[in-house]
Parts: structure tokens; sequence; C-alpha cells
């Protein structure tokens, strides 16, 4: 199948450039792809979806009537992404986690950020992530965040910013090595050619970090899942699986004299650490949401007594408010005296009087989001609404603009994509994964998320997205 037929948009293209010459970093994929008959392309499509199935990569969405499980789509075409390309990402991300936990650090305990009036501390103390039980923890080894998959946009001239930070439980990496053996299989020697750097590593360095966390000379790691109804149970049996560790649901976990113990058919065992992939308020019920069934009563005073390792660390959640998201660059120069590699999307604070009147009078072209919604819940896409949502919107803005911030429509990149009429360019975002140990380690791999509705900027899963496997190239 050609590209003879591909119109690239005015956005910017990742593998063809504004004269339509193909890029230096796609030209072996560009010829591979040329060379295959599109009986042959559908036909490798298809089989990817077959592994999928038989892998077991589905989810759920909470929202779907029908409630069946789906998979998440994965194109055949990758998204390569050069080695220089690469660094400033990797290096972006390590400046940027390393800021974030010295910001957690701060606003549990000496809250200097906010006596040097550097941002409002309302803007903090009103987060509903914001954990009073957690003020005045010290997490071990002083680590609060320790995975994050924050996301990556690029604009129209190709610049990297970053749309939002993924700080409580970020999901999708077990899509990311699943999409890698798969699509590794449909251009073996390509791949190989190519010099695309390896991310099967990232069970090992998860698991590396949790025993490194933990003061235990040979600590005993478990994976806490709510369970198989989570949209996301494939990735926590997946990454259980693949460390060699216990899969555990919070009735399978008790407490005894603040020590943390597993419940098996030997008996009790203790658990050291703990990847935690259940929302901070959910996580005991004792201190936080009394009616969490899924959680394990005196959990957080084992913690605290320094008896359990958990990733993240209880309280983390506030980072990932998109509020507290706006004031990322001041908390990079204060805490690191750095400017950020990799910007912020430009943002207005609704809570703000002339950013709420900016947002009130101009909704038509901008995308609101709730501060405290992820997953694609929660947000208006200006241009693509209508008056009456527009409306909507802005009695929502006036009634509580604390809970709002507005981005302008950006004008996401593009990868070429496998569509009923051959390759048409699709919008994409990037999720790479960071794991904060002994060091700060960057996968050299990111799970792209593609949308697969021509014009559609909604690349999340849960909204209908798809995915693509992301190439890193060593040069």
């Amino acid at each position: 199948m050609s590209f003879d037929k591909y119109i690239r948009q005015e956005h910017y293209d990742e593998m063809f450039d504004e004269n339509g010459d193909c890029r230096s970093t796609y030209e072996q994929m560009r010829k591979k792809l040329n060379g295959l008959s599109d009986k042959k392309l559908f036909q490798l499509q298809h089989s990817t979806e077959k592994a999928q199935i038989s892998m077991g990569m589905t989810f759920n969405v909470y929202h779907d009537s029908k409630g069946v499980e789906k998979i998440l789509h994965l194109d055949l075409v990758p998204r390569i992404i050069s080695a220089q390309e690469w660094q400033v990402i990797e290096e972006g991300l390590q400046q940027r986690i390393k800021a974030v936990n010295l910001f957690l650090d701060d606003i549990y305990n000496d809250q200097k950020i906010f006596k040097d009036k550097v941002i409002p501390s309302e803007v903090v103390l009103s987060s509903s992530d914001y954990l009073k039980p957690c003020i005045g923890l010290k997490p071990p080894k002083g680590i609060w965040s320790h995975i994050s998959g924050s996301d990556i946009v690029r604009d129209q001239n190709g610049k990297f910013y970053v749309l939002e930070d993924n700080l409580r439980c970020p999901s999708g990496v077990s899509y990311l090595l699943e999409n890698r053996e798969i699509i590794k299989q449909a251009f073996p020697e390509l791949f190989s050619s190519l010099g695309v750097r390896p991310v099967s590593e990232y069970p090992s360095m998860l698991l590396n970090m949790l025993q490194y966390m933990s003061e235990e000379s040979n600590p005993t790691v478990a994976v806490l899942t709510p369970g198989i109804y989570n949209s996301a149970y494939f990735e926590h049996s997946y990454l259980a699986q693949q460390m060699g560790v216990e899969l555990v649901t919070g009735p399978d976990l008790m407490v005894k004299n603040k020590r943390v113990y597993m419940q098996t058919t030997k008996g009790l065992e203790p658990v050291h650490a703990l990847y935690r992939r259940i929302d901070d308020t959910f996580m005991d019920p004792t201190v936080f949401n009394p009616d969490s069934m899924l959680g394990v009563p005196g959990l957080f005073e084992a913690y605290k007594a320094g008896n359990i390792v958990i990733a993240n660390a209880p309280g983390t959640g506030v980072a990932d408010d998109k509020a507290v998201y706006t004031y990322m660059p001041k908390i990079i120069k204060y805490y690191l005296n750095e400017d950020p590699i990799i910007e912020n999307v430009p943002t207005y604070m609704c809570s703000e009087k002339d950013d709420l009147a900016y947002v009130l009078e101009n909704i038509e072209e901008l995308v609101v989001k709730e501060t405290n919604a992820a997953g694609g819940y929660g947000m208006l896409i200006g241009p693509k609404a209508d008056k009456e949502e527009h409306e909507k919107f802005r009695k929502l803005l006036r009634a509580n603009p604390r809970n709002y911030i507005a981005q302008p429509t950006l004008s996401l990149s593009t990868v070429p994509t496998l569509s009923n009429e051959g390759f048409a360019p699709r919008h994409v975002d990037l999720r790479p994964y960071v794991v904060y140990g002994e060091k700060i380690d960057v996968l050299p791999g990111a799970l792209t998320r593609v949308a697969l509705v021509k014009d559609s900027l909604v690349v999340n899963s849960s909204q209908g997205g798809g995915s693509k496997d992301t190439w890193v190239l060593f040069e």
C-alpha cells in the first residue's frame, strides 16, 4: 500500500515534513509499507487484534451500557522517535519528577513554597487530593512518586509540551510492553535494522525499585489491585506475573502490630512493599474513606511506622491536580533553580478572576478540563461542542471556578494510521513511564495513544482511542 493518496494536514506530521518529503527516521518504514499489498497489510492488522485477544489485553469502559470488555486497538504503523528527540523527553521528565518530589515533601511538611508566596496555598490545600493524614509524613528514602506517566504532546511546530501529569496510578504500561511484542513480530527485520531500544526491562526496573525502597534484605513485594472488575485489571495481573510477585486484593491482606501480612495457604506471610493500584482514599477505611471495601484496615499506620513501602506514597495525588499542574514551571524554578526543559501547555486558571473572564468569553476556542478528572471525562473541547454544551460549561465554571482549567485547542501532531481507506493522519499523544528509586529511570519507549476517528483530538482509550508501538532509536 503506497502513501500516494496520503493527505498531510496542516498539523505537524511525524512521518512527512511540510514539503511532503519523508523524514529520515521513517524512510525505512515508508519503503517497507510501500512494498506491502493492501491485502497483506490488513491481514497483519487483523493478526495484531487476534494476538491482543489471545493475550487477554482487554479493558472495561465504565460508561458503556453493554458492559463488554474491549481490546485497546493497536495500529500496525509504529511511531518512531529519534535519539535526539528522546533525549529532550528523558531529561525533561527527570527534571520534572525530581521537582515534583521536592514539592510533595515540602507541602506535607515545612510548606516553604507557601511561605515564600511562590504559589497560593489555597490552590493546594483546597484540592480534594491533599490528604491531611499525610501531613508530617516522611516516605522511605524521601521519595513520594515512584511511578509516573506524564502525557506529552507536540504542537504544529513539532515542539514537545507536557499536557498533564499522572502520579496516582498511571496505567497503560502493560499495553506498551505487549504492543512491542506484537509489532516486533510484524516487522522483525525492520525492527532490527533501525536499532530500536528495548522496553522489556520495565518489570525488572519496577521490581528493583520496590526492593530498593524496602529496608529488608530480601523483601516480599506484592501488587495491590481493586480486583477483576477494575478497567486496568489486565495490567495489574500482567505486571505481577512479569515481576514474579503476588497479586493481592484488600481482603488478602491484614495488619497485625503495625505490620502487613498476606494470607496464604501456608498461613500469614509478611509483605514489605506494595505497588498499589487503588486510589489513596480507598487504601485504608480506618483513615480515609470508611466505606471502602478495597483497602486494608491499619495499612496507613503500618506505613507511618515504616514497616511497609507503598508506591506511590499516600498523598501523591495532589500533584496530579490540574490546578497544581498550572504552577509546575514555578515549582521547577523554585526547587531546582532551572527553567522547564519541557514546557507546560499554556493554561488558564479559572479560579483567577481575569482568567475566568477570558475563558467564559472564548469558551468556543478552548479545551476546558475538570482539575480532578482523568480519562477524558469532565472535559469540553470548545471547537467540537455545540452552543448548548458551551452554556452548560459556562454555568459549571461560574458555580465552581476552582474545579476547572482551560487550555488552547492544541494542534496535536499526527502519525500515519491504517484506516479502511488506507493510510491516514491521526492525532497522537505520548505517555512515557518514569520509575524513581535509586535513580530516575525513563523507560526508552512510551505508550502512544491515537485518536482513531478522523480529526478527533481525544486519544483516551475510555473515549474510543487506540494505541501504537513507540520505537525509540539508539541513534
